[in-house]
């Protein structure tokens, strides 16, 4: 038997970079884009093909929705967004591109509604550095969660804009005056931590933000 050296990993400075955006109350969701291998059968569970115009031969991707737990389809959905995802499939796919891409799904009908129009739901992207630069208009219903601040850590900063979220209301849906929080993704560590008006902050690790 070896026994393994297994060194002691490197540890992130505090006072860097942080972004805080607000937390929205919906539902955790994500697109799926991946290019398909042309000799194999598309997987049963894609929502669309879409195909690559601009490649001399034919080339396919197939787009995926899922959950926080699950693939989903248009025959087994959450909160419609399956069929969201399926009916803007080609302009998500020449917005967001090749990958997996993470946000929140959410207006009337889930969690807080924020006071959507009866049907209006939106789906906002996490993980703002990447997507700040991109037009995001294309697509209906796309955008970022609202960034609120970016610079260096601090605590304070994070109190004072709970303080005006809380005071002004969502920066997300202007007017809803019940938001849930902030997320501030420390970027040093590479990893999100939440801060919510619910005293449940303690006691609770941060997750690591990934696109």
């Amino acid at each position: 038997m070896t026994i393994e050296f297994e060194p002691w990993p490197s540890i992130a400075r505090l006072y860097r970079d942080m972004v805080i955006t607000e937390k929205i109350d919906g539902t955790n969701a994500a697109i799926a884009i991946q290019k398909l291998d042309e000799e194999e059968q598309p997987p049963d569970n894609l929502v669309a093909e879409v195909k690559d115009e601009t490649e001399v031969f034919d080339t396919y991707y197939g787009v995926v929705a899922q959950s926080r737990k699950r693939i989903i389809t248009v025959r087994d959905d959450n909160f419609g967004f399956a069929k969201w995802v399926q009916a803007n499939a080609e302009a998500l796919f020449h917005t967001l591109g090749e990958g997996r891409h993470f946000g929140e799904w959410w207006g009337s009908g889930i969690q807080r509604g924020y006071d959507l129009p009866k049907g209006e739901k939106r789906f906002s992207l996490f993980n703002t550095p990447r997507w700040r630069d991109t037009d995001l208009s294309g697509v209906p219903g796309l955008g970022m969660v609202p960034e609120l601040y970016v610079g260096e850590f601090s605590v304070a900063k994070i109190e004072t804009l709970k303080e005006d979220l809380l005071f002004n209301g969502s920066a997300a849906s202007p007017g809803f005056l019940n938001p849930e929080g902030v997320v501030i993704y420390h970027t040093a560590s590479r990893t999100a931590y939440k801060s919510t008006y619910d005293d449940c902050d303690h006691g609770e690790g941060g997750k690591t933000w990934t696109s």
